[in-house]
């Protein structure tokens, strides 16, 4: 069994940070799709799923993450993802999948590139590096 690690930081009730680390494959996508849902059932619509600690990504991992960008959307949600690797980056772009999710660099410039996310982080009295830094999310 391969290890697949989530862990989320909450933002303004209905933003979620979504730390993946491990592996996103056949054995692990379940999970990666369970925790998904059970943000949706806390109300969270708007995911940023940090995959910095991302090793390795197939095709079921993939599946799992455009489920979760469909369920997102039919609750008018959004889902960005924070890739920094050029091999799990490479994946999207072979597959098309760099046009359907928005992809970006760091959580900092996912978090400013949604008004909601920008609305829950400042709203909550913080710039954005401030939040990051406060939950541990910049990079080290």
């Amino acid at each position: 069994m391969r290890d697949l690690h989530l862990n989320s930081i909450t933002a303004g009730g209905n933003c979620a940070v979504l730390q993946v680390s491990g592996e996103i494959d056949v054995y692990t996508a379940p999970t990666l799709r369970e925790g998904i849902i059970d943000l949706l059932d806390k109300d969270v619509t708007h995911v940023i799923a940090d995959m910095r600690n991302v090793d390795f990504l197939d095709s079921t991992g993939l599946g799992a993450l455009v489920g979760s960008l469909k369920r997102l959307r039919t609750r008018e949600g959004t889902l960005r993802l924070v890739i920094d690797s050029d091999r799990i980056h490479r994946i999207f772009r072979i597959t098309g999948l760099d046009r359907v999710f928005s992809i970006h660099p760091s959580l900092q410039e996912a978090i400013t590139a949604d008004g909601h996310w920008r609305a829950a982080v400042e709203g909550g009295g913080h710039g954005i590096e401030e939040w990051c830094r406060q939950h541990e999310l910049l990079p080290d």
